[in-house]
């Protein structure tokens, strides 16, 4: 399966210009991100929103399966005078490189096992923030297909232990029909 992904996004990147600009709903989650310290982008692909945090002033890693992706993420953030450290990764075989980070984000990629290990990566007082659709983006698309798809509300469950900071679901302004969430880890107490 990790071979037939990696072909599958090294030939998408191969043949299409990546998109640029950022996420409009990451944009739009600005207020609650941080500014400084480690952030990672988990299947970020072509660095669109990797590089937006970097210019944020965040050291940031970005990971995908897609070496071609990665490398026009690398190509970009030169372009844009920042500098992103981009990991080559199977995150259905692999870990994710260790914390901490002070934000974790994950845009239109659902891989639910990674969850339980979200909470042990973010520093106290990390963020976590994920955007992805759910169920009832079929109603307007065939894409993503229901198997990467959200159940309306599972988003929120899925972030057990961590204390949400933002939540909704409804027509984005991607054009989706998204599951957003900012949670955050809680400072350890002091006893």
């Amino acid at each position: 399966m990790s071979d037939f992904d990696r072909d599958k996004w090294n030939a998408k990147y191969a043949a299409m210009d990546a998109p640029r600009e950022p996420s409009a709903v990451l944009v739009a989650l600005e207020k609650h991100l941080p500014r400084a310290g480690r952030a990672i982008e988990i299947a970020g692909g072509g660095g669109r929103n990797s590089i937006w945090l970097a210019r944020r002033g965040l050291d940031v890693t970005l990971t995908d399966i897609s070496p071609v992706g990665l490398e026009i993420a690398r190509q970009r953030a030169e372009q844009a005078s920042v500098v992103i450290q981009a990991v080559a990764i199977d995150l259905e075989q692999q870990p994710l490189p260790g914390g901490p980070f002070d934000l974790i984000v994950s845009v239109c990629y659902l891989c639910r096992h990674l969850f339980p290990q979200f909470s042990s990566l973010l520093a106290d007082d990390g963020r976590l923030v994920v955007i992805q659709p759910t169920k009832r983006n079929l109603q307007r698309s065939d894409k993503p297909p229901a198997d990467y798809l959200f159940e309306e509300g599972e988003l929120r469950g899925l972030a057990a232990g961590l204390e949400i900071v933002h939540y909704e679901e409804g027509w984005s302004a991607d054009d989706r029909y998204d599951a957003v969430l900012v949670a955050k880890k809680r400072a350890a107490s002091v006893v």
